[in-house]
């Protein structure tokens, strides 16, 4: 329905009738300080005598004046309420996008695949299902760096880590930065609701915070923290001598992200294929359940510009129709001097 902000405007409908009926004419001037032969016949030739008080044209300005004190009532359309899920957690994904991260030993829809593409996959769900959340996204490898701050959006969370690219943030695993850089984000967020799920595939080899100092942060700060490690235990690799099994993640530092998710409330989980990951991202919607309540909003689109635009257009139009009534009766009538020589 439509709906006006500032109602009170519309006393000023009738100051033009007031002013017309109030208000004493203004009187002729007289004495001229200069007199010109002819004026009468020059006004009459451009239409000026009796043209302001015609009635087709009184009627317009009022209608203009009508739609101006309509536009100034600030109308706006107040349209059906809708449901927009509540704040729920402020949560930030922290990604390893580390050399190793490239590894081929995990499957995917029956193809062989790196490590990224199936954290891409499965996280990528799991972020789809965080409606009511701010999520945020952390691409670590040598250097942490936000590359989504905290945002309701999902959809755009999710493209920017499809867009990550193994060694997009350097070779190395800076797990420290990336803890470091979430208590940044998250330390102004509300208490109780602050969460970092942090996912790599090795240890602490770079960066300039110590991971173990930067935990200790996270607790004082109440950082809740859930430790990903990902990685086979074993895969078939081809050397000169042959196939031998070797064990691609004997670098996965897994004391390390067993003692980060303890010191801030939170848990570590192992990864060893593509179904223990997506087993993991189902298990934290449980332990961190989306909000289910949600507030009733009513969109407001504003509409002052119509009744706006319509009185410009009709003083336009006013001021044509004087324009063209002042140039046509200037060609049909002949002047005084033209009249005087006897020519029209």
């Amino acid at each position: 329905m439509i709906e006006f902000l500032w109602p009170w405007v519309f006393v000023a409908l009738p100051l033009p009738w007031l002013a017309r009926k109030l208000l004493p004419p203004v009187a002729p001037m007289e004495g001229a300080a200069l007199r010109l032969p002819f004026f009468q016949e020059w006004v009459a030739a451009g239409g000026l005598i009796g043209h302001p008080s015609r009635p087709r044209r009184r009627w317009i300005a009022y209608l203009a004046w009508i739609l101006l004190v309509v536009a100034a009532a600030k109308p706006q359309w107040v349209g059906d309420p809708v449901e927009v899920p509540m704040s729920g957690r402020d949560m930030v994904l922290a990604v390893d996008l580390s050399g190793s991260m490239d590894r081929p030993d995990f499957t995917l829809a029956g193809e062989t695949v790196n490590r990224l593409a199936v954290v891409k996959s499965v996280a990528g769900e799991f972020i789809a299902r965080r409606s009511g959340d701010r999520l945020g996204l952390i691409l670590f490898g040598t250097r942490a760096y936000l590359q989504t701050p905290l945002t309701f959006d999902r959809a755009t969370v999710r493209a920017m880590l499809d867009e990550a690219q193994i060694g997009l943030a350097g070779k190395d695993t800076a797990i420290g930065d990336a803890i470091g850089l979430a208590i940044k984000r998250l330390r102004d967020r509300p208490a109780q609701s602050r969460v970092l799920i942090l996912l790599t595939d090795g240890a602490n080899t770079a960066g300039e915070v110590e991971p173990l100092a930067a935990v200790k942060m996270a607790a004082e700060a109440g950082l809740r923290i859930y430790t990903v490690g990902v990685g086979a235990e074993s895969m078939q690799v081809q050397t000169f001598f042959g196939s031998r099994t070797v064990d691609p993640s004997s670098d996965l530092d897994e004391k390390l992200l067993t003692t980060i998710a303890k010191s801030t409330g939170g848990d570590y989980f192992r990864a060893k294929d593509t179904e223990g990951l997506q087993e993991i991202y189902r298990k934290l919607d449980l332990l961190e359940p989306t909000v289910s309540a949600v507030e009733t909003l009513r969109p407001v689109t504003s509409l002052f510009y119509w009744p706006l635009g319509l009185a410009m257009i009709l003083m336009a139009a006013l001021g044509s129709l004087s324009a063209w009534r002042s140039f046509r009766n200037g060609r049909s009538k002949p002047s005084a001097v033209e009249a005087s020589h006897g020519l029209g």
